[in-house]
């Protein structure tokens, strides 16, 4: 997924937290246990669904750096936490984030679009003494993109999207896998939680997983009639199929590094 796809997503991308992004932040940074006074980098942090409460959580003698590399998700993020001004949010790329000495590093769904997951993860655990990466499970959401598959290829004529091709994070994405994978990276006391969630996916919420999300991609080079088509298709293949809650479990992995 490109930025672009999430500089067209971020107003919605705001929406959809209500019911998606939100809690699943709310539990990364309960997660950090991050205490009055310390020092947060907040990496791929979209519209603050962690970054916000993890700048309440430290107080306004804490430190929150927000990096993402949409400029619109940035600046929806800044008008939205304009009250707290320990939270600082930056348009940047945090997989070259070059300051550290951070109490916590934490990423909400992040980690798995850095163009080397490796790498930049262990670029992060560099920069703090505890680390919370949050992941999906499994095939979470993936439902979500293969009906809005479909439904784009019923919408303009075109054969059906291949299958994506398996990544290292569908090697990691389960609790045991996730738990090796980050002991690997040099961290000590690693433990991995697994967050339980399941998305009512009504019309109205089904429509905001692609528009408020990553898979708003899928939507960039259509027409307005085009998308409507599309919508129409897309909530036509999940009623037929029968989805009406999208699996949207993750694992919340922690640990905290050798230093």
């Amino acid at each position: 997924m490109t930025t672009s796809a999430f500089d067209a997503a971020a107003a919605d991308f705001t929406a959809l937290g209500e019911y998606l992004w939100g809690p699943i932040g709310v539990a990364t940074v309960a997660a950090a246990g991050l205490r009055p006074g310390e020092r947060v980098l907040d990496a791929c942090c979209g519209t603050g669904a962690s970054a916000i409460p993890a700048a309440e959580a430290v107080g306004a003698d804490g430190l929150v750096d927000a990096v993402d590399l949409s400029g619109p998700m940035v600046d929806e993020l800044r008008g939205l936490s304009a009250g707290l001004p320990q939270l600082r949010a930056h348009q940047a790329d945090v997989t070259t984030w070059d300051t550290g000495g951070y109490d916590v590093v934490q990423s909400a769904l992040g980690i798995f679009f850095f163009p080397d997951m490796t790498a930049g993860t262990e670029h992060l655990i560099s920069r703090a003494g505890r680390v919370v990466f949050t992941i999906w499970r499994g095939d979470a959401m993936a439902a979500a993109g293969r009906h809005l598959g479909l439904a784009v290829a019923a919408a303009t004529g075109t054969a059906p999207p291949k299958e994506r091709e398996r990544s290292l994070f569908d090697r990691i994405n389960q609790p045991g896998t996730y738990a090796a994978w980050l002991t690997e990276r040099g961290l000590t006391e690693v433990a991995v939680t697994t967050h339980d969630m399941r998305l009512t996916m009504t019309p109205e919420v089904a429509w905001l997983v692609v528009t408020g999300s990553g898979y708003r991609g899928a939507l960039a080079k259509l027409d307005p009639g085009t998308v409507d088509t599309v919508r129409e298709h897309y909530l036509a293949s999940l009623r037929a199929d029968g989805v009406t809650e999208l699996d949207a479990t993750t694992l919340i992995g922690t640990g905290t590094t050798a230093t």
